[in-house]
This record gives structure tokens, sequence and C-alpha cells, in this order.
């Protein structure tokens, strides 16, 4: 079963939040609330997103990589996934 079947309840609780979070922004632009507040609530957002993508790339190492027996599909997973954080990274 992959990670993000097993992990899906967890994981879609993240994803809730941050659509709260992003909501939450939404309210604030549009009750033109003073620039602090948008800047924390960015931050919040930024923070669950980085929490979220944390949580993927670990169950996708653990999985792909560490458990994976295969050394040329271990090889493949892993080179996918890295050029999955040089993109986030950028």
């Amino acid at each position: 079963m992959a990670h993000t079947v097993r992990d899906k309840a967890k994981l879609l609780a993240r994803v809730r939040r941050i659509q709260g979070q992003t909501a939450g922004l939404e309210r604030l632009l549009d009750s033109e609330t003073d620039c602090t507040a948008v800047l924390q609530q960015i931050a919040a957002i930024r923070g669950a997103v980085n929490g979220l993508m944390a949580a993927v790339i670990e169950g996708h190492l653990t999985d792909h990589v560490v458990k994976e027996p295969e050394q040329a599909q271990r090889q493949r997973d892993l080179d996918a996934v890295l050029q999955v954080i040089k993109s986030y990274l950028k």
C-alpha cells in the first residue's frame, strides 16, 4: 500500500487545515486587516505546506528508498524525490 494511501487521513487533515488557513487569509484581505496579521497568516500557511511536504517526503523516502529491495528502482525513486525537492526549494 502506498504511503499516501496509508497516511491518507493524516494528510487530508493537513490539507484541510491549509484550506482553513487560506480561507482565513482571504477573510483578512477582504476585511482590509493590517499587513502584520496578513504576513502572520501567510507565514502560518507556508509552515503548514512545509509540514505537509515533509510528511509526504518522509513517507516516500521510507517506502520507496529505504524499504525498496531493488537497487535500480530505489535509485529511480530517489532521483524522482530529489527532483521534486530541488523544484520545491527554488
